[in-house]
């Protein structure tokens, strides 16, 4: 740790105020007027917000609503978001903009934005098919169940909020099905082959011995300081409610999925298909790449990226001393055994392993580092099927829980070695570790922007962080550069069958076998990519075009500053105020090179 955000905003802070004039009372009167009514805003609806989205609380280490979920699909909870996005924008619109500081500029903006995204939401049916094998509330909620995630199990009180959320959860699965259910009715359901994927991980939770359930380890795992009478009573209380309400609720799914949605599911598998489907495709690319881009400049820019990509791999395969064409080498990485490793644990003792000398690597690079830990876990056998590569869960600003980095060691043979190090910099050191617990740790900023996200800043940041291997050091021979090619390759193929499933009319088998024709993918790993795609459209995208914008502006800098550029600077710039869109990264960061001039 050397410089913290906050410390960096702080004294930016301080350089602006010792600058002004004490000539300038009146315009600094207003302006503290205007930004502490926008303060006053933001907290207020921070506060509010937390309150209707319970679990969201949970994660960020606030645990005063710890017994109780959202029914967010619910007629009452959707109301009720709606009005205040309503209400919360009003009062937003009547503060005057002109009259806020630079920052609190860039906040009011990054706060309208998101309440007006939120309401245009509204006109897209996604309650109606709330759920699939890729995000999916039965998952997350064994997860926290388990004591694997964000809800603690250190005190009785812990234990009685999670009865208690168990509850709320029966209430979400039946509003589930009453959704799912109503789509049926109205046209708007799943593709039949993610529903198909995500009966087994719903079966998984269905067995008849509570005390084999993965919502027993924390009866398993209970405190000794806990009375014998609390542990007995505890213990009985777990039991009944496994038998009783956790397991019931997912049998109450899975039958329903059986005998009633899966015959009623559609066999297309883009978003055209559904009704406005043409629109609320529109709609999720602006909100996942915050541009005004089409479906069709995306999908060209990956058809362009795709082939620069393969030009360059074409010269690793020389460095490497391959002779063949470019399939050639893609099989020979995904069969020779020099690539891979025996057993599951090796795989993530391996990433374990890479934490301390990329963190060491990174200060070549970086000035600003979080303070909070993280951690290489194993994804869950329930859902590593299905599951991406690799993926990062956010620890706490305060530190008691550390950030999380998920590695996918299902099928281990389709996890190659020279894939590691690009993955590890994406997910951890210096991608999304860095990004969001810097965001998170920076107290200078509004809550709602220290937890708050946009896909394109966050994961076009993570793809960035990819792109510095070879600058880092990290990348020290042909096969590891190769993997980060790859990685990069990788998303821009997302491009182009992302814009293809949903804008397209490709089929699931159209775009593996495109996938299989440009990338060296293992089967397996194509399958669950593929099905990704077809489950949370837009998402795909983000990761390139915030990658090309972040090196874009980059160049930009560095070619207006010449040798006064500095790399750490960059990045302490593009990290410390957190996410946002990219138009407003780039206005940010050109106001920052005008200032080193």
């Amino acid at each position: 740790m050397k410089i913290h955000a906050a410390a960096v905003l702080a004294a930016i802070f301080l350089v602006a105020g010792c600058g002004e004039s004490k000539n300038q009372g009146a315009p600094e009167a207003t302006e503290v007027g205007a930004a502490g009514a926008l303060s006053v805003l933001f907290d207020d609806h921070f506060e509010r917000n937390l309150e209707l989205n319970p679990l969201n609380a949970t994660f960020i280490g606030d645990y005063r609503y710890n017994d109780r979920l959202a029914n967010s699909n619910g007629p009452e909870y959707r109301a009720a978001s709606e009005a205040m996005d309503q209400e919360f924008l009003q009062r937003l619109l009547a503060i005057d903009r002109e009259q806020l500081g630079e920052q609190d500029r860039l906040s009011y903006d990054i706060f309208k934005i998101n309440r007006e995204l939120s309401l245009e939401s509204n006109q897209f049916p996604s309650h109606l098919q709330p759920i699939n094998q890729f995000y999916a509330i039965t998952n997350s909620f064994v997860q926290l169940g388990s004591g694997s995630s964000a809800h603690p199990f250190k005190t009785v009180k812990d234990y009685e909020d999670f009865l208690s959320r168990a509850d709320d959860f029966a209430v979400i699965i039946d509003q589930i099905i009453s959704n799912m259910k109503q789509g049926m009715q109205e046209g708007v359901t799943q593709p039949r082959i993610l529903m198909e994927k995500l009966v087994p991980q719903v079966a998984s939770q269905i067995i008849d011995d509570p005390r084999e359930s993965a919502f027993y380890m924390p009866v398993i795992n209970m405190p000794e300081d806990f009375s014998a009478d609390d542990r007995e009573r505890l213990t009985v209380a777990f039991e009944d409610k496994i038998s009783n309400t956790i397991i019931p609720a997912y049998q109450r799914l899975n039958n329903f999925l059986g005998d009633e949605y899966i015959a009623a599911a559609r066999e297309t598998v883009g978003l055209y298909a559904q009704p406005n489907g043409e629109a609320w495709y529109a709609y999720m690319v602006r909100l996942r790449t915050t541009t005004d881009m089409t479906p069709d400049e995306i999908h060209q820019i990956g058809l362009d990226e795709v082939a620069r990509i393969h030009g360059e791999m074409h010269g690793v395969m020389e460095e490497a001393g391959f002779e063949g064409d470019l399939k050639d080498f893609f099989e020979f990485v995904n069969s020779d055994d020099q690539f891979f490793y025996d057993e599951a644990e090796e795989l993530i003792q391996g990433y374990r392993d890479m934490s301390d000398h990329i963190a060491e690597l990174a200060t070549e690079l970086f000035d600003v580092f979080p303070k909070s830990e993280f951690e290489v876990r194993r994804v869950e056998p329930f859902r590593e099927a299905s599951a991406s590569g690799g993926s990062y869960r956010s620890g706490t600003p305060d530190g008691s829980r550390p950030g999380v980095f998920y590695a996918n060691a299902y099928n281990i043979k389709a996890r190659g070695k020279w894939a590691m190090e690009s993955l590890f910099l994406h997910e951890a050191i210096p991608g999304h570790h860095f990004q969001i617990m810097i965001q998170r740790e920076n107290e200078d900023l509004p809550d709602f922007r220290r937890f708050g996200g946009f896909t394109a800043y966050s994961e076009g940041w993570g793809l960035y962080a990819e792109s510095l291997g070879r600058e880092l050091g990290v990348y020290v021979d042909p096969y590891s550069y190769f993997g980060g090619l790859n990685a990069e390759l990788w998303r821009s193929i997302r491009l182009v069958v992302d814009t293809g499933i949903h804008a397209k009319g490709w089929t699931r088998q159209e775009v593996l076998d495109y996938m299989y024709a440009n990338s060296a993918v293992a089967e397996v790993r194509a399958v669950a990519e593929a099905e990704r795609f077809m489950a949370i459209p837009g998402q795909a995208l983000a990761y390139k075009i915030g990658q090309l914008k972040i090196r874009e502006i980059r160049d930009k800098a560095e070619a207006s500053l010449g040798d006064k550029f500095s790399v750490k600077d960059f990045h302490t710039e593009v990290l410390k105020d957190g996410a946002m869109p990219l138009s407003m990264l780039e206005s940010k960061l050109d106001r920052w090179v005008e200032s080193q001039l």
